[in-house]
């Protein structure tokens, strides 16, 4: 076995252009299943991965940014600012709502008015790779979506 990135490294060109995610140990399966078919996002999973599903908060923090992705949880722990600071953020997206259906519908939400609608702007520019103009989309945000999220216009920065 591999470093992660000789792992994961294989496996990019079938997502290439898709949204790069982190996803938190407590995020259910079948959420980062639809993540990956229906949305085609480029999720890794800290569960499938031994070394990474028992490590801390802020080592998933920092992997995150480092591995150029959006970290995605249900934890809000991670809207602490002190704890996880802003400047430091690779992208936090915190999901809230009761039943993975209500989940996978903000996912919906989230997918078509942050990371579509980031590739639909960029990809205007003649020539531009979406993925590459714009990698993490909330780099040094965070974003708390719950069933009563107005839209992309509240992202804490």
């Amino acid at each position: 076995m591999g470093t992660l990135a000789s792992e994961l490294g294989p496996h990019a060109g079938g997502v290439a252009g898709q949204p790069r995610i982190y996803v938190d140990a407590n995020v259910p399966a079948g959420l980062v299943a639809y993540m990956r078919t229906k949305l085609r996002w480029d999720a890794l999973f800290v569960i499938e991965h031994d070394d990474l599903r028992r490590a801390h908060d802020g080592e998933h923090f920092r992997l995150a940014r480092q591995l150029c992705r959006t970290l995605i949880t249900l934890d809000r722990d991670y809207l602490d600012d002190r704890k996880f600071p802003l400047d430091e953020s690779g992208g936090v997206l915190v999901l809230t709502a009761p039943t993975e259906g209500g989940l996978i519908g903000l996912l919906k939400r989230f997918d078509a008015e942050i990371f579509r609608a980031v590739g639909s702007s960029v990809s205007a520019e003649p020539g531009v790779n979406p993925s590459a103009a714009s990698p993490l989309p909330l780099k040094g945000r965070k974003l708390h979506v719950h069933v009563d999220w107005p839209g992309g216009d509240t992202i804490r920065q």
